[in-house]
Parts: C-alpha cells; sequence; structure tokens
C-alpha cells in the first residue's frame, strides 16, 4: 500500500513560488495546510513580509524540518489538526496546495476552512488536472490509467478534479473566485510546445494543475 510515507524527501520541500501572481498586497498571517518542510512559508516570510506563519503537515519528519523556519507547526492529519488552532485565530491568507485531492472528503474540509479567514481574506488552492492531455491520451487511446508516484496520477490522491469541478469546489463555500489560471509543462516537452503554440486555447488539456484564488466577503456572525 502506497502512501505519503513513500514520498522521497524533495517531495516537502519545494517552495511554490508559482503562487505569486495570485498572492494579495497584505498577507497578515498565513496558515498552509500540508506545508511538507516549510520552504513557501519561508519564502513568503523573507520575500513578503507575512506577520506571522503557521504550518499543518501529515508526516512528522516534514513537520521537524518545517519548525526550523516556520513560526507555528501542528503535525498530523489536517481535518483534525484544524481544530487545534486557537478557536478565534483567523488568516489573511490560506494555502491549499496539492493536498486536497488527498483528502476523502475536501468539500467539508474546506467548508471548515472558510471561518478561518478574515474578513477579506483570501485562499489559493491548487488541484491536479485530470482532463490533462497526459492523462486523457492513454485513457482514450491504450485504455491506461496508470498510477504513478507523483503528478496527476498519484498513487495518493483520492479525489479527481477538472477545472471546472474544482471551481465549483470553491464556489460552493460561498467563496468569491478571483481569479483562476494553468500550470502547463515547460516549453521544452511536448505539451508545452502545444500550449505555447496554441497560445493557451488548449489550457483545460495542456494545464496539469489549476490555481484557484478566492476571497471570504460575507461575515459568519
Amino acid at each position: 500500500m502506497h502512501s505519503y510515507a513513500d514520498k522521497a524527501t524533495s517531495y516537502f520541500g519545494n517552495a511554490r513560488k508559482d503562487i505569486a501572481p495570485l498572492l494579495p498586497n497584505t498577507l497578515g498571517h498565513v496558515l498552509e495546510v500540508g506545508c511538507g518542510s516549510g520552504a513557501t512559508l519561508a519564502w513568503l516570510q523573507r520575500e513578503r513580509g507575512c506577520d506571522s506563519t503557521t504550518g499543518i503537515e501529515l508526516f512528522a519528519g516534514a513537520a521537524a524540518s518545517a519548525r526550523a523556519q516556520v513560526d507555528h507547526v501542528l503535525c498530523g492529519a489536517a481535518e483534525e489538526m484544524l481544530h487545534q488552532l486557537p478557536a478565534q485565530q483567523q488568516f489573511g491568507l490560506v494555502l491549499c496546495l496539492d493536498v486536497l485531492e488527498h483528502m476523502v472528503d475536501p468539500w467539508a474540509f474546506l467548508q471548515a476552512l472558510v471561518p478561518r479567514l478574515s474578513l477579506g481574506g483570501q485562499i489559493i488552492i491548487s488541484l491536479p488536472n485530470v482532463r490533462f492531455i497526459g492523462v486523457l491520451a492513454p485513457l482514450l487511446l491504450q485504455g491506461q490509467w496508470t498510477y504513478r508516484e507523483d503528478g496527476v496520477l498519484d498513487r495518493t490522491h483520492l479525489r479527481f478534479f477538472t477545472r471546472k469541478t474544482a471551481l465549483e469546489l470553491v464556489k460552493g463555500t460561498g467563496l468569491e473566485v478571483l481569479g483562476h489560471r494553468g500550470n502547463a509543462p515547460p516549453t521544452r516537452t511536448g505539451v508545452g510546445k502545444l500550449d505555447q503554440a496554441t497560445f493557451g486555447l488548449l489550457k483545460e488539456f495542456t494545464a496539469y494543475q489549476w490555481l484557484i484564488s478566492a476571497r471570504r466577503e460575507v461575515s459568519l456572525s
């Protein structure tokens, strides 16, 4: 049986600088769900000067590494650790980068996250795109749906999303979607060249991942 514990150490250590275009001007207090070794939070602290950083990480080894560069780290399942945060604590920015697809009920978890956003606070989510041509072509032409160690068909993924259903996931919480963008492979690859040649018009198929930015506009009181 495959799990996160089988992942290479590098899986937990990359700063997600691709979210930069979606970041708000002021970050405030930042929470990252699935913070890995804390590289993204450390980058935000260093480059954007957020007020504080909090991370939730499932695995003890990655969490221990995160504590060296993140202000507060909780180790355990995010669905449980969310309730370990101080009752009234809210954040100006919450990150869920490639974590919701690993959850049994990402809809319920995202709904539980909304009260943790301050009014006007922003959340950035990334989800793999199951409509990616690298998944569709083998499925349609060869009948293959082959799980891998990472990527869209990562063995540990429990849920799968397209652009439409990813947006529906976010909108279903009542958050206001501010924007979204697709990450395509590098231009040196065949799919990357296709994305560039078609000026992004085939992004539904050339994007392996969707990034979504949304904001809490309504008070829950």
